[in-house]
């Protein structure tokens, strides 16, 4: 009788701490079922503020590309109010119209030297460009003659496009400059440039070698800020920002 009572009492333990283990069982099952549904909850706010997050930092890096670009396009006004640029455009890319260019820029250059020397502003080189014109067609024409070509020539001083050059130790900035322009011919073949005030033009060419005294007066012409923009060879980078790239893995 004793084995019974204590086999009923074993028994009776043993159901009441499975019923235990089993609320306990079933309440970490509906822990678990709270915290997934409140995480799922919670997923469209934290993607909301990835959205706003990712919005806020385009709209910060547009102003400062925007900002960048406004600055260096301010630089280039600015440096191309104080020169004057030359531009000599060949017949064709024949070899042989090639080497007339560079022929008929050499001898020009070597014409205007003199008359340019001692100009001291824009306004000043200008006014002995304008006043010279027919001596410069003139230098270009008898080139062109004792070559053994006929080819016309335009010569001309307007603002015209130029791309981004790079010109010994200068970097000129893309956009638009007044220049003095020699058109050969059809003016069809690859042009040559250089910058007629001050003189930068190369006086070696070879080792691509500018006159010292002309890049102490394109200094004295133009802000610091400006000409040390000139001086500035630093190619462009990519900017990447960790936290988008962060971002980016989070949903990936």
């Amino acid at each position: 009788m004793r084995k019974l009572i204590s086999h009923i009492k074993s028994i009776h333990k043993r159901n009441a701490f499975n019923h235990n283990r089993s609320n306990i069982e079933s309440l970490s099952i509906e822990s678990t079922n709270h915290t997934y549904h409140r995480h799922l909850s919670d997923k469209p706010k934290f993607r909301l503020w990835l959205l706003l997050l990712i919005i806020s930092l385009c709209s910060l890096s547009s102003f400062a590309i925007r900002a960048n670009a406004q600055h260096n396009q301010k630089l280039q006004l600015g440096i191309a109010h104080e020169i004057i640029r030359f531009h000599v455009l060949a017949n064709s890319d024949s070899d042989e119209d090639q080497q007339l260019k560079l022929k008929v820029k050499g001898d020009v250059v070597e014409a205007l030297a003199p008359i340019l020397k001692d100009a001291t502003t824009v306004a000043e080189a200008r006014g002995l460009l304008s006043s010279n014109m027919e001596l410069i067609k003139s230098t270009a024409l008898k080139t062109i003659h004792e070559n053994g070509y006929s080819y016309p020539v335009s010569v001309t001083l307007e603002n015209t496009y130029f791309p981004l050059k790079i010109y010994g130790e200068f970097t000129f900035p893309p956009g638009t400059y007044e220049a003095l322009r020699v058109q050969i011919g059809e003016a069809k073949g690859q042009n040559w440039w250089c910058v007629m005030f001050p003189q930068l033009c190369f006086i070696d060419s070879t080792y691509s070698i500018v006159d010292k005294e002309s890049e102490k007066k394109l200094q004295r012409l133009l802000t610091d800020e400006e000409y040390e923009s000139l001086l500035d060879k630093k190619t462009p980078v990519k900017v990447k920002f960790k936290i988008l790239e962060e971002i980016r893995d989070l949903f990936s």
